[in-house]
């Protein structure tokens, strides 16, 4: 495999994946929990995304294929399903929501799965991005380099999930209400973003 190939997948990911803007998101949404339980969700999460990772980078668009779903359209559904995460960080109704159940960790709301692991991490860029150098390899050898590349990123998500802790004492309550702001803003436009993409890939924006 060349040193070359494995390299720019790297640089590919990492820019894709975003572990360094992802660490912020992931403070706003498990503000408040445990050490323990964010613990939890950060390990779950980077290896819902790793499985996801993983499934596209052997099965490529045929799984999608399969059901009928193209790559457009799933690019839609994460953007609007992103969108709904952003409003609930913009009008706190995460926060609502969790003053209102018990404090045991089967109680505490748990986005690890959606929306962390997906579509944050294993995203329709992340998906899209990994089945195209799965697909330039051309081999399984080389399908299997790729997501050697691909969990060395995500092991650098997870660490960065792991001091997110540190970094939500660091900044303060005040600090993290600004962020998890920003972030919702942040992650409204992304989600525009997404749903602009998908129906320009379908043809029906100019």
């Amino acid at each position: 495999m060349d040193m070359a190939f494995l390299v720019t997948s790297f640089a590919t990911l990492f820019v894709v994946i975003d572990p360094i803007g992802l660490t912020p998101v992931f403070i706003a949404l498990t503000q408040g929990a445990d050490g323990g339980h964010r613990r939890r969700m950060a390990i779950r999460s980077c290896a819902v995304a790793f499985g996801v990772l993983t499934l596209f980078a052997f099965l490529g668009e045929a799984v999608l294929g399969f059901i009928g779903i193209s790559m457009p359209a799933f690019r839609i559904a994460g953007g609007i399903l992103l969108f709904l995460t952003a409003l609930d960080m913009l009008f706190e109704r995460r926060s609502k929501r969790r003053e209102d159940k018990a404090e045991d960790d089967d109680a505490l709301p748990d986005p690890s799965v959606f929306p962390i692991g997906i579509p944050l991490i294993a995203g329709p860029g992340a998906i899209a991005t990994i089945i195209l150098l799965a697909g330039q390899t051309g081999s399984i050898g080389g399908t299997l380099a790729v997501l050697g590349v691909m969990t060395v990123v995500l092991l650098m998500v997870l660490a960065l999930f792991l001091i997110a802790g540190s970094i939500e004492r660091a900044l303060g309550h005040t600090g993290i209400i600004v962020v998890t702001r920003l972030l919702g803003m942040l992650l409204a436009a992304l989600s525009v973003q997404f749903v602009i993409d998908g129906l320009r890939n379908m043809g029906a924006l100019g």
